[in-house]
């Protein structure tokens, strides 16, 4: 496809000297790249070139430790981590479950729980984000509580939010089926190990051990304020969240019964003691959700003797496990695949990087990614054109839509969420080696069309390094799911910091299929001819 472009390319970065274009490497146009084609200076063509595109097989598997669960990476203070758990089945990819397993800390470490301490209650707390304008609250109830022996008059206010959509994926429609998910918290019994690679992909195998509660999560967090009505004093408030009711007699033995005893004296002893906690679904099918682990916390209610002047009471106390990172917890996203049956599965046994793939499947959390490739033919012809026709390249664009098949199902909750990166290729594993000179230089590399639904990301610093400056090699731009992580202080952590590890995403694409001629993933180059 070739046509004639003759306007001002006043949003182009490319500047003019002499016969040749050079690029602007300003993230910001300016007026120089105009002078070529100002009063028919010049022609500007539009050229498309196919491009060889092939999917790319992780085996089901992800670096998925605390490492790469970040958000957002602070510096100067604590980063932001997310896990995912949950399960999700549809006839594309076939089914994905995530588990979240963790390491606890004590909020204090060889804590004294009193004299004879008693476990009144433990309750795992959990935080997704939620609409908080979306409240559903019927007003505060009157009832009877018992405070130790006396029974209480007391006003329970319970407020009810829905856990907000971006971080849900799957069949999450209320009312609907496959909407409520069992929540299993169990023992881990393996020490995690975080300087092993044993404890750092998402296939890992840790053993468990004690049932210690679930509940059913119905996709919604409650907030609870229990009031005194005798005196309007709060007895109990609860921010918005997901609790789980633990078992007693565990932590009465795994922790009360060890008061001043070694297992509780420090970290490190404590974390090899009680090893730390799993969290999982009953169900194949349903949804996934992501949550924050930094605001997660296991709240162990108890009682121990006091002695008041010869009176004996047993006030009330609380204690906290913690599984926020920035106390240095051990963590691992599991993920498991079902996926031999789905498309997905059977396009494996076809993979081919010398003509590439018709369907192109990319999919987060250790799911397939896309590589895409310049033929040779089509990198010496540009050079040639550039050399012999002063035909210098004013943009290049790879153009990806996504397939008729997946097109209603795209979600994109988290706006341009995929990366594109230039990789290594060694026995098909693929390294990412840098950004694209393009995302280095801080143009807008991605755009996003909705219709027709398609993904065109910006590599013209890329091929012209390549083709004209000599700079550049044409290694394969590997394409994965997930954005770039930013960090607090506002640019971006690192070509290697993104949320690939739980972005819960995933999209099938039109390849290198010929039958499509403009679907099919392509190569767009704008170049510039001085006459």
């Amino acid at each position: 496809m070739t046509h004639t472009v003759k306007r001002t390319f006043a949003m182009l970065f490319v500047a003019v000297l002499g016969s040749a274009l050079l690029y602007n490497c300003e993230p910001e146009a300016d007026s120089l790249g105009e002078q070529l084609f100002l009063d028919g200076a010049a022609e500007g063509n539009v050229t498309s070139y196919p491009l060889v595109a092939y999917n790319i097989n992780n085996n089901d598997s992800i670096r998925s430790d605390a490492g790469r669960l970040f958000s957002l990476i602070n510096s100067t203070g604590v980063s932001t981590s997310a896990g995912i758990i949950g399960a999700f089945s549809e006839p594309q990819f076939g089914m994905q479950k995530a588990s979240f397993i963790s390491q606890l800390r004590m909020s204090s470490d060889n804590f004294d729980f009193g004299k004879n301490p008693k476990v009144d209650s433990v309750v795992l707390v959990m935080k997704p984000q939620y609409v908080a304008d979306s409240v559903k609250a019927p007003g505060a109830k009157d009832e009877n509580i018992l405070i130790g022996t006396v029974s209480t008059p007391v006003s329970t206010d319970i407020k009810t939010y829905p856990v907000d959509y971006r971080v849900k994926y799957g069949k999450t429609k209320t009312g609907g089926t496959n909407t409520l998910l069992h929540i299993n918290v169990d023992e881990v019994t393996t020490f995690l190990d975080a300087n092993s690679n044993d404890f750092k992909y998402s296939n890992v195998t840790v053993g468990t051990g004690t049932a210690l509660g679930s509940a059913v999560f119905d996709g919604n967090v409650k907030a609870v304020t229990v009031t005194k009505k005798s005196d309007n004093s709060t007895l109990f408030a609860a921010d918005a969240g997901f609790r789980i009711r633990l078992n007693n007699d565990f932590f009465q033995t795994k922790i009360l019964d060890k008061s001043g005893k070694p297992e509780l004296q420090d970290a490190a002893n404590f974390i090899r003691y009680f090893k730390g906690i799993k969290l999982s679904v009953d169900e194949t099918d349903g949804y996934l959700f992501q949550f924050s682990p930094d605001n997660m916390e296991v709240i162990m209610y108890y009682t121990n003797e006091k002695n008041d002047n010869g009176t004996i009471t047993r006030p009330q106390s609380s204690f906290k496990l913690l599984l926020r990172g920035g106390v240095g917890n051990a963590r691992i996203g599991k993920y498991e695949y079902s996926n031999d049956t789905s498309e997905w599965g059977k396009a494996i046994a076809g993979i081919n990087q010398n003509v590439g793939n018709e369907k192109l499947y990319l999919q987060g959390m250790g799911g397939p990614s896309i590589a895409v490739k310049i033929p040779d033919a089509t990198i010496n012809e540009l050079k040639a054109l550039y050399k012999d026709n002063k035909a210098a390249i004013v943009s290049a664009k790879i153009r990806l839509y996504v397939d008729e098949v997946w097109k209603n199902k795209l979600r994109r909750a988290t706006g341009n969420n995929v990366t594109i990166l230039p990789s290594l290729e060694t026995a098909g594993v693929f390294t990412p080696t840098a950004y694209l000179p393009d995302i280095a230089a801080g143009f807008t590399w991605l755009n996003y069309s909705a219709d027709p639904s398609y993904y065109e990301f910006t590599v013209t610093k890329t091929v012209k390094d390549i083709v004209e400056n000599g700079t550049g090699t044409n290694n394969p731009l590997v394409i994965n799911m997930g954005q770039f992580v930013a960090t607090a202080a506002g640019p971006l952590a690192g070509f290697k910091s993104t949320n690939r590890a739980f972005e819960m995403e995933r999209a099938v694409f039109v390849g290198s299929d010929a039958s499509k001629t403009k679907e099919r993933i392509q190569l767009y180059i704008t170049y510039g001819i001085k006459k």
